[in-house]
């Protein structure tokens, strides 16, 4: 099946972030020997001319698009102007970067809350922009939203071959676990093993307990947009998760397992809920032949050893 050649030149933007990284994993599972990689103090992609000129002169025959500002409910409510125009700067530097420097095949890396706040489940891709967006993230929403459509217009246009995959939440290795930054899951890991070290009682879980969300293990986001790479895929929008949910309250109960804290939860219901339920139809996946690999305890259990091995926060 394999459409790229082991020695291909390939570039990951963002390698040292999670999805980065698990891209970095998966491609040197796969043997790929050319894997290009830039720290940020070496190439700061909001910086056009200097993304340009480094993709002009490393000519990367494949680039996969893993660089973005990240962050769950708080930070995004937060910090709106900043998500909205790093990540619109970002994408543009190096879709367009891509573009004039003549390599034609690129994979870009979005999110499922591009899809509308309240649109039916599970989302099929052809839900996009068919409703309000949920506001608590809607500047970092509208930022990935144009990255897709940037990557179609090009394809249109200009007759290159950008796909634009969107995962569901994600977890894993090289998470963030700051408490006021984190996503749910990774914040979860860290409140669950600190309640269980200081012999706490309670865990406090924001929100109702109530929402429902589907959870992927990072590796496997990685497998998918390799295994899209490697099949040929030219264009389109594919969804990537497990095709299945849990309420935020059964989560907190798989993370108290694993960590091994025996307390009761308390909901803090006078913080955001966010989207009320979000599960992705993979069905696009499915019928090219992927699908996920790792459980959801499994891949906690993964991410708690991982979180084991980080300095005292």
């Amino acid at each position: 099946m394999t459409a790229i050649a082991k020695d291909a030149k390939i570039f990951v933007a963002g390698h040292r972030g999670m999805v980065g990284s698990a891209l970095m994993r998966g491609l040197q599972s796969k043997g790929y020997q050319h894997i290009i990689t830039r720290k940020r103090s070496e190439l700061d992609l909001l910086d056009q001319h200097a993304v340009y000129n480094f993709l002009a002169a490393e000519q990367p025959e494949y680039i996969f698009m893993a660089a973005a500002k990240v962050g769950g409910i708080h930070a995004n409510n937060t910090y709106r102007a900043d998500f909205i125009f790093e990540n619109l700067t970002v994408e543009t530097n190096v879709i367009n970067g891509a573009y004039r420097a003549d390599i034609n095949r690129l994979c870009f890396l979005g999110s499922s809350c591009i899809y509308p706040r309240d649109c039916p489940q599970p989302i099929r891709e052809e839900y996009l922009l068919t409703g309000p967006l949920e506001q608590t993230n809607e500047p970092y929403a509208i930022a990935k939203i144009a990255g897709i459509k940037l990557c179609e217009s090009y394809n249109r246009q200009y007759g290159t071959n950008y796909i634009s995959v969107m995962p569901t939440n994600l977890y894993g290795p090289n998470d963030n676990y700051d408490l006021n930054n984190s996503h749910v899951l990774p914040a979860l890991i860290r409140k669950a093993h600190e309640a269980r070290t200081r012999g706490d009682k309670e865990l406090v879980v924001w929100g109702t307990g109530k929402p429902k969300r589907e959870f992927l293990y990072v590796d496997d986001l990685a497998d998918a947009c390799i295994f899209l790479m490697e099949r040929g895929v030219l264009d389109g929008l594919f969804n990537v998760g497990t095709g299945e949910d849990v309420t935020i309250c059964e989560l907190a109960e798989t993370v108290m397992s694993v960590v091994g804290f025996k307390g009761k939860i308390v909901f803090d219901a006078n913080m955001p809920d966010g989207t009320p339920r979000k599960l992705l139809n993979v069905d696009r996946m499915r019928e090219l032949g992927w699908q996920s690999k790792i459980s959801l305890g499994d891949g906690i259990a993964k991410a708690y050893a991982d979180f084991l091995t980080r300095p005292a926060m």
